[in-house]
């Protein structure tokens, strides 16, 4: 048990250490190809962060023989969504409201509400049908699902980067990989990223099998395992990354990195699940998927109903998760 918890530890450094690169190398390759910060945060660095989480279900799914794997890769496709939607909400809330206490920001997220008003309805729409999904009993049907889901997430992608938001604006803190450029070299950026999401990928696959020796110890089920304990580790970069920035004033980058991640884990990830399984949910899992749907569309009409977000709204992300430990330990699912 102390060998695994040293593991955790050291899986956890990684991830801290690459999600730091990370945020400053997607800042400059999203300078140097002139986006917007809604585009870097929920396209760049949403689908770079997901790849640890876009990894587990595929190889669960697709190298697992036992219905324990593809339990594990079906609870990894819905344990990610409901993990943004609600943990990673939370622990940005709790962020920007410490930083607020300490005099160092307001408690009014500083947000482009069009991009969060277009995330947040994007995975509500794409994370519905997905779920829909399970009650259709033909498979072709399913697959036509599927196939739509793909396409919907690239309209998303390509309105996000056309959307029309104005540049990413304002200074930069110098390229880990070349400090002393004054505007680094693309080539330069893109092997820092790659250095970044490699480590991510790294630290997150040590921090997963720490933790499923420790839930192993513990006598944990598969799903439970993979819906609740495994997302927390995978959901690592999305958190870290978000908080990073947050706490640089940069809210639509953090808020976009956790939004843009959770249309890409609403529609590509539950497509795969959909093609590669028989896509029938149990009981637990439509209650993973229901909360997930129901704390993203709080946030969402808190916006439309005030114009602006607060970081006390992010709050509910945790009441929402603590609803489902609840409902689940306890039996009532």
């Amino acid at each position: 048990m102390v060998t695994n918890i040293g593991t955790l530890a050291l899986g956890l450094g990684i991830i801290l250490l690459s999600a730091e690169l990370f945020t400053n190398g997607i800042e400059w390759l999203g300078r140097r190809l002139k986006l917007s910060e809604g585009a870097v945060g929920s396209i760049l660095a949403a689908v770079g962060t997901a790849l640890p989480e876009t990894l587990v279900p595929i190889i669960a799914i697709g190298f697992g023989a036992s219905k324990a794997t593809e339990e594990i890769g079906v609870g990894a496709i819905l344990g990610a969504p409901f993990m943004l939607g609600t943990l990673a909400l939370f622990v940005t809330g709790v962020t920007a409201l410490i930083l607020a206490l300490a005099g160092k920001r307001r408690a009014t997220m500083m947000i482009d509400e069009c991009v969060m008003k277009r995330d947040l309805k994007f995975f509500l729409l794409v994370y519905t049908f997905a779920i829909f999904a399970a009650f259709l009993r033909d498979h072709n049907l399913k697959l036509l699902v599927a196939a739509g889901l793909v396409m919907a997430y690239m309209t998303y992608a390509y309105k996000t980067i056309t959307g029309g938001e104005c540049v990413a604006s304002g200074k930069l803190n110098p390229l880990t990989f070349d400090k002393r450029a004054v505007v680094p070299r693309i080539r330069i950026i893109l092997l820092q990223v790659l250095c970044a999401v490699g480590g991510i990928i790294g630290g997150a696959e040590i921090f997963i099998h720490s933790m499923e020796r420790i839930a192993e110890t513990v006598n944990v089920s598969p799903f439970i395992l993979s819906v609740i304990i495994t997302p927390i580790a995978t959901e690592l970069p999305e958190k870290f990354n978000s908080i990073i920035w947050v706490s640089r004033g940069k809210d639509t980058l953090a808020l976009g990195n956790i939004t843009g991640a959770m249309v890409f884990q609403s529609s590509i990830i539950p497509a795969i699940g959909i093609a590669m399984t028989p896509w029938v949910l149990s009981n637990v899992a439509l209650t993973c998927a229901a909360v997930a749907l129901s704390s993203a569309a709080v946030v969402l009409l808190m916006i439309l109903w005030k114009g602006y977000l607060r970081a006390y709204t992010l709050l509910s992300g945790g009441a929402f998760y603590a609803l489902f430990l609840f409902l689940v330990i306890g039996g009532k699912v």
